[in-house]
């Protein structure tokens, strides 16, 4: 397991790899910018401009205040948010990853079979719907214990990294069904990796590799466990 991570490590000056990262950040920050937007056009559009209170006046500062706290909310969010969204980007871009990997590692295999575009969209929505709903319904959890807060933050990630990023690794050459059985069969090394994956989740700019790292690191997890050997 740690050698598939220092593998994907390895590799990570490879230009397809820092390609799928920086297209995950764009569009991350992009998607982010119009959540944004929305948000404070939405205060525009049912706030005015300025109205008057009794006692008070004239007071034409509370778009404005709204408007600049949306937007600090948003930067804090976007500290919880980039990672799950830019996993779910990296989910569109896994097969440029999948694909540098075994060019590299498995160069005698036969092509794989990636998924439909319209396919890849629905599951990147659906992991990123799920790793957004475990972590808010896990912030009780974060409050309650306390300092482990950490420990059960990478234990709910850890999981949900390894489960999701082993099913996209797998589905390209086994289909839904059969990626699903492999997993069942070695759902501990495959949480332990999660866990591996989770742990750089906590440090800024860092975490920002973990969607391409976790989808290589995945990607060679996945052909070990298959029996497929890597070249020398």
């Amino acid at each position: 397991m740690l050698g598939d991570f220092l593998k994907a490590l390895g590799q990570l000056h490879d230009r397809r790899f820092l390609r799928v990262v920086a297209l995950g950040v764009l569009l991350s920050l992009g998607l982010l910018a119009g959540v944004y937007g929305v948000l404070a056009g939405l205060i525009g559009w049912f706030v005015p401009d300025s109205f008057t209170l009794p006692w008070i006046g004239e007071v034409s500062w509370v778009d404005s205040l709204l408007s600049w706290g949306s937007l600090l909310l948003m930067l804090g969010l976007s500290v919880f948010l980039m990672v799950p969204v830019a996993s779910a980007f990296t989910g569109l871009l896994l097969e440029s990853v999948a694909g540098a990997v075994e060019a590299r590692h498995y160069p005698g295999l036969p092509l794989a079979h990636p998924q439909p575009w319209g396919e890849a969209i629905a599951e990147s929505l659906r992991f990123l719907g799920v790793i957004l709903v475990a972590n808010l319904l896990a912030l009780v959890l974060y409050v309650l214990s306390g300092p482990f807060a950490p420990l059960v933050f990478w234990a709910v990630n850890g999981y949900l990294l390894g489960r999701e990023y082993f099913q996209m690794a797998a589905m390209r050459r086994l289909g839904c069904e059969g990626a699903a059985a492999l997993r069942r069969r070695h759902g501990g090394q495959i949480f332990a990796a999660g866990l591996l994956m989770a742990a750089p989740l906590s440090l800024p700019l860092v975490n920002l590799l973990v969607p391409v790292l976790g989808a290589a690191t995945f990607t060679h997890l996945f052909h070990r466990l298959n029996g497929d050997r890597a070249a020398g």
